[in-house]
């Protein structure tokens, strides 16, 4: 459940030093973390491909890439540094979730193509976790799996329901009783809970600068401080005027498509915010569980997620902030002190044995969301442009296997990748403003309104079915 960490957040989460309490990432961005310690290279003014982000997707397009073509000329464009967007930012599971639940998959796509769509998403989890090794990255990778807590009657009810739709399609997913779940994670009014072993835990900054050195030693270049005004067949036009051609482009742009004018109705930003703790001693610990290094959540409306962090921190995040008008994205929007403040009390709400606890970090920002929730992945051979994206949070695994996908499709292979129902998909675009901004933001309260229905009725709540269908499960 990715959505967001900080560029670093700190020596403790990154390799940063210390942010404080009341500085976020985005405060830092344009300083002490934007400096590459690479001289930049020479912008090019043609290339045999070139690839607009240098977050999680667009990198493993160039590493999959420059494996498949080491001879190819490969330039990543990044506005601001490497990692600057989600891919820096994130909570950090490698998991195997996907924004379209199965069922709504297959019958858009058919069973077959949903089960291949889901394997390919668990396999992807293992498949990163081998390069991780394989390169030698320090990113603190640990396949200890996911634990989601039931903790009142309406969450057991959904939980139940989602091992059952697991169970029949193979998915891994299982139910945990009360004392198992708390052997995992002594969480407070615990019922049950659900456990998938296919997820992993990171630190996402680590893992995304270990991959630009990885695009690098394989000859590809990015360059960092680089604007894109727009990206079209055969060429990439720069905010400086400047043109460079390329055979093939990618756009690997996330959020941050709302930008660009051939995408601003393609992509919703929809903020996500992050707080960590102090590191926690032995003792700590050995109260709340995590001994396996799990990530976790509960089975609330509103999404939470949490994992224990390489220096034995909690990193805990959730939804919440608001959608702003116009698509509108700005470092400002990266901290909401009530949105920080819910996430604490809703923290130590959930482990209440943290006490007194200090939180050393708070951050956010965006993550793309298409209107139907659907990620894709996509390649004109005419025009020699691709994209990908539209992850909802669920990226971390996903754009590994985006990546390997497009390296697939640029090539022009056919693999059992490239038929996977997510390439070629193209999803509605959002409705114009104001309406955009009314219906994301409705939604939102709509998901903080049925928990709390559900936390006193213990029934679920019916505006919840409603959020279902919205989202695609």
């Amino acid at each position: 459940m990715t959505a967001l960490w900080s560029e670093g957040a700190g020596g403790a989460l990154g390799s940063a030093r210390p942010v404080s309490a009341d500085r976020g990432a985005s405060d830092l961005a344009a300083s002490d973390l934007a400096a590459s310690d690479h001289a930049a290279p020479e912008l090019p003014s043609q290339v045999d491909l070139a690839i607009v982000g240098a977050g999680f997707t667009g990198l493993w397009t160039a590493y999959h890439l420059l494996t498949r073509r080491p001879e190819a000329r490969v330039a990543v464009l990044e506005a601001e540094h490497v990692g600057f967007g989600a891919s820096g930012r994130n909570g950090g599971w490698v998991s195997a979730l996907y924004p379209v639940g199965p069922t709504v998959l297959a019958r858009r796509h058919g069973a077959e193509r949903a089960r291949a769509m889901f394997g390919a998403l668990r396999e992807g989890v293992e498949d990163l976790g081998a390069i991780v090794e394989a390169e030698g990255i320090d990113c603190g990778y640990v396949r200890g799996g996911s634990i989601a807590v039931a903790r009142n009657a309406a969450q057991v009810t959904r939980a139940l329901a989602e091992v059952a739709e697991s169970d029949e399609w193979g998915l891994g997913t299982r139910w945990l009783d009360r004392d198992e779940a708390h052997e995992r994670l002594s969480a407070a009014d615990t019922l049950g809970a659900t456990f998938t072993p296919h997820c992993a835990r990171v630190h996402p900054r680590a893992l995304v600068d270990a991959l630009a050195e990885a695009v690098r030693r394989r000859g590809g270049t990015i360059h960092e401080g680089v604007r894109v005004a727009d990206a079209a067949a055969g060429r990439v036009v720069l905010a400086s005027g400047q043109v460079i051609r390329a055979t093939q482009i990618v756009r690997a742009t996330e959020a941050y498509g709302a930008r660009l004018p051939r995408l601003r109705r393609s992509i919703a930003p929809v903020y996500s915010l992050m707080v960590a703790t102090e590191p926690l001693s032995p003792q700590m610990w050995a109260t709340i569980g995590l001994q396996r290094r799990e990530t976790f959540s509960d089975h609330r409306h509103l999404i939470i997620y949490g994992q224990r962090t390489v220096d034995d921190r909690i990193a805990f995040g959730g939804r919440g902030a608001p959608y702003h008008r116009g698509s509108a994205i700005s470092p400002a929007f990266d901290r909401d002190e009530a949105v920080f403040a819910e996430l604490r009390r809703t923290l130590l709400e959930l482990l209440p044995q943290l006490g007194d606890v200090s939180f050393t970090h708070a951050w956010g920002g965006p993550l793309g969301i298409a209107r139907d929730w659907h990620p894709s992945v996509a390649y004109d051979a005419s025009s020699g442009v691709a994209r990908a994206g539209g992850y909802v949070g669920d990226g971390v695994a996903a754009t590994q296997l985006a990546g390997a996908t497009l390296a697939d499709l640029l090539c022009g292979l056919d693999t059992p990748r490239t038929r996977l129902p997510w390439v070629g998909h193209r999803s509605p675009d959002w409705e114009p403003e104001p309406l955009r901004w009314a219906g994301i933001n409705a939604g939102l309260r709509l998901a903080s309104l049925a928990d709390r229905e559900e936390q006193l009725t213990g029934r679920p709540a019916v505006v919840g079915r409603v959020l279902s269908r919205l989202t695609s499960h």
